[in-house]
């Protein structure tokens, strides 16, 4: 189900479930005025379309090391061939391609500066990673 295909229910269904992954169909359903079947077969079709991938957890308590790998990609090489190779790195949380100055952002979680070292010596082994400059996360404000 493309992006496009979403009506408005769809993305309340979204928006709700991103503020709490395990609010139930009922409660959905009573907050939109739908059914819970209704609910129920909107999120099948959600989770089999790849427009829900997961459900997941945010802790309360911060473990561990967040940084950001930007990375310059010799133009000789596809970026995303360089993304989809980093993505499968241990520590690798998220890879985004992007603009301006680098081709893309990595997010690392680890849980040492010891692997941290280690993952930054991973990307920079990549066919074709020209540069990295990496920052780390030392405070994270989230809405």
């Amino acid at each position: 189900m493309p992006i496009e295909v979403l009506d408005e229910i769809d993305r309340r269904i979204l928006e709700i479930l991103r503020e709490n992954s395990r609010v139930s169909f009922t409660t959905i359903a009573n907050e939109l005025g739908i059914s819970e079947a209704s609910v129920r077969r909107r999120v099948k079709a959600l989770i089999d379309s790849g427009v829900i991938r997961k459900f997941t957890i945010e802790t309360g308590i911060e473990t561990g090391i967040e940084a950001f790998v930007f990375v310059s990609v010799d133009p000789s090489r596809l970026t995303g061939e360089v993304a989809s190779e980093a993505l499968n790195l241990k520590g690798v949380r998220a890879v985004y391609e992007v603009t301006g100055e680098y081709d893309a952002v990595i997010l690392l979680h680890v849980d040492s500066i010891q692997e941290l070292n280690k993952c930054i010596d991973e990307i920079r082994r990549i066919e074709s990673v020209k540069r990295t400059n990496t920052v780390i996360i030392l405070r994270t404000l989230q809405k």
